[in-house]
């Protein structure tokens, strides 16, 4: 199969968060981790061509880059996309699933790799094969040896290939008229009868679980109130003492806004790892508005603004670990007195 593979600025070697606007290009043969890719594909499954294009363009200029692409695949001959992987880089996930959705629509399979919780994979696995991956790039080998496993098969045909527990991609979601030997209501007394039993019974129909969350009550009187900000985007004292990492955080800390060198937050630099940061350096500011929280205790629209602010990264966090992070938060908030907090994010 002729196969066209899809990778973003960072795999490509152009650059990071500052080349994330990089318009769409096609390149002959191999690039980045198509190496490894072309490595593992049996002979006459060949990427004849690798399309790049920058995580912020893709989203910024999805008609235009849809109808290049459809043009791309058309001129090459490509049978098969490569999308990826994408890991748990949310934008990237995204821009691969959009090219899974365009080679959908022009009737060509896809396949892709994706963390659980990228939002590309939940968006966009009906148009793909999309493998599950590590949540960042250690996880390179592991995905390019399962994506391209599945390449092989799928060149060989056969129906197994949309057996994704067999295959060992995510659920697809795409339903078919099969024949079975009972009726539903039958197959669903069985199934009861099992789980009464204790024993062992699959369901014809997963459902999503969905966590359920109580909203706190409103303040009250925001003009007696302690308010706290608290920031997923990273801005830390310069040297980031607690080394929160840029993605993927496995910590969260307190700093007092003295510890910026006052309001004008002046001594901040940011950690976060998924934007272009520069704007927020020495001027935190512009990522958590201590400045404007510090008027509105002057204006006494608030009562008081707790100057010490709840700093992690969430770039690339699992949801549990997010989670855990905020109940521990909330604890610490409500030992400080504080009713009510402000949550800015990158």
């Amino acid at each position: 199969m002729k196969i066209l593979h899809y990778i973003n600025q960072f795999f490509a070697n152009i650059g990071g968060e500052e080349m994330a606007d990089v318009p769409m290009t096609v390149r002959e043969g191999v690039v980045g981790p198509g190496l490894a890719m072309q490595a593992l594909l049996e002979e006459g499954n060949e990427i004849v061509a690798t399309v790049i294009c920058g995580d912020n363009y893709f989203v910024d200029h999805t008609d235009q880059v849809s109808r290049q692409l459809e043009e791309i695949i058309k001129d090459c001959g490509a049978e098969l996309i490569i999308a990826g992987p994408a890991f748990f880089a949310g934008r990237y996930g995204m821009a691969c699933g959009g090219v899974c959705k365009i080679a959908w629509d022009m009737g060509i399979p896809a396949v892709s790799g994706m963390y659980e919780e990228n939002p590309g994979r939940e968006l966009y696995q009906k148009y793909g094969f999309i493998f599950p991956t590590d949540n960042n790039a250690r996880g390179m080998k592991k995905a390019a040896q399962a994506m391209t496993a599945f390449v092989n098969r799928y060149a060989q045909g056969g129906e197994e290939i949309y057996d994704y527990k067999k295959q060992g991609y995510f659920r697809r979601g795409i339903r078919k008229n099969i024949w079975r030997e009972h009726v539903g209501a039958h197959r669903a007394v069985d199934m009861l009868l099992d789980k009464i039993a204790g024993r062992p019974f699959e369901t014809e129909l997963e459902m999503t679980s969905f966590s359920r969350v109580t909203p706190s009550a409103a303040v009250k009187d925001l003009s007696r109130a302690k308010i706290a900000l608290i920031s997923t985007c990273g801005a830390v004292p310069e040297g980031n003492p607690d080394k929160i990492e840029s993605h993927a955080a496995t910590r969260w800390a307190v700093y007092h806004v003295e510890d910026y060198q006052g309001p004008e937050m002046l001594h901040s630099i940011v950690a976060h790892g998924g934007c272009t940061p520069t704007f927020g350096y020495h001027n935190g500011n512009r990522m958590m508005p201590v400045d404007a929280m510090v008027e509105l205790e002057k204006q006494g629209f608030i009562g008081t603004f707790n100057k010490d602010i709840y700093v992690t990264v969430g770039n690339s966090m699992p949801v549990a670990r997010a989670a855990k992070f905020g109940e521990e938060i909330a604890r610490s908030l409500k030992d400080s007195g504080v009713e009510g907090a402000i949550l800015t994010s990158a």
